[in-house]
C-alpha cells in the first residue's frame, strides 16, 4: 500500500461536492484522513471562492489507475459537462508515496504545493512531519516560509462530512490575508 495525497477544490454547491468527492475517496482509499477545510479566493482564473482541503489515503493504484479513478469522479460531479457553471469538483495527486519526476503523465510531487498556501497550509497541517520528496524540507517548514510571503487570500471555515466538523474550532478563525 502506497500513502497518497490528494488536492481537492469546488466553487459550485462546494459542500455537496466536496462531501460526494469523500464519500467516493472513502471506498476508494484506505486510513482516509482529512485535513481542515479552507475558503480562498480563486488563483489564476476569475471566478466564486473555492472550498479547499487535502486528503490523505492508502492504495494499491498506481498513478495512472489512480489518476483515472479520480476522473471518474470529478465526470459524476459535472466537471466535465458542456453546460457547466464554475469548477463543480477538482481532485489532483499532490504525492504518490516518494515519487518524483514525471510518472503516467504526471509530475509529482505536484508543482502546486510549493506555490499555493490553500494546498500547501491543509497539507502542512494534515502531514506537517513528512518532508516534500524533491525539496526534502518538511511540509510544515515549508508553509511557515510561505505564509509570510503569499498574497493568496485564505481562511479556515467549519465543514461538516459524516457528522464531523473536519474544521477545529481552535482554528476557526484564522485567516491568511
Amino acid at each position: 500500500m502506497t500513502r497518497v495525497y490528494l488536492g481537492l477544490g469546488s466553487n459550485v454547491q462546494r459542500e455537496q461536492h466536496l462531501g460526494m468527492a469523500l464519500d467516493e475517496l472513502a471506498t476508494l482509499l484506505t486510513n482516509l484522513q482529512c485535513s481542515p477545510v479552507f475558503e480562498s479566493e480563486a488563483v489564476g482564473i476569475r471566478s466564486a471562492p473555492f472550498l479547499n482541503l487535502v486528503v490523505a489515503g492508502d492504495t494499491d493504484l498506481d498513478p495512472a489507475t489512480l489518476g483515472r479513478a479520480l476522473k471518474a469522479i470529478e465526470t459524476r460531479s459535472g466537471r466535465y459537462a458542456p453546460d457547466r457553471q464554475g469548477l463543480p469538483l477538482d481532485i489532483d495527486i499532490l504525492l504518490h508515496g516518494e515519487l518524483s519526476g514525471e510518472v503516467a503523465g504526471l509530475t509529482l510531487p505536484r508543482a502546486e504545493i510549493l506555490r499555493n498556501a490553500f494546498v500547501l497550509w491543509p497539507l502542512a497541517l494534515l502531514a506537517g512531519e513528512r518532508r516534500h520528496p524533491s525539496d526534502g524540507r518538511r511540509f510544515d517548514e515549508l508553509w511557515q516560509e510561505m505564509r509570510g510571503q503569499t498574497t493568496q487570500v485564505l481562511r479556515p471555515v467549519s465543514f461538516l462530512w459524516q457528522g464531523i466538523d473536519l474544521t477545529p474550532e481552535a482554528l476557526l478563525g484564522a485567516n491568511l490575508s
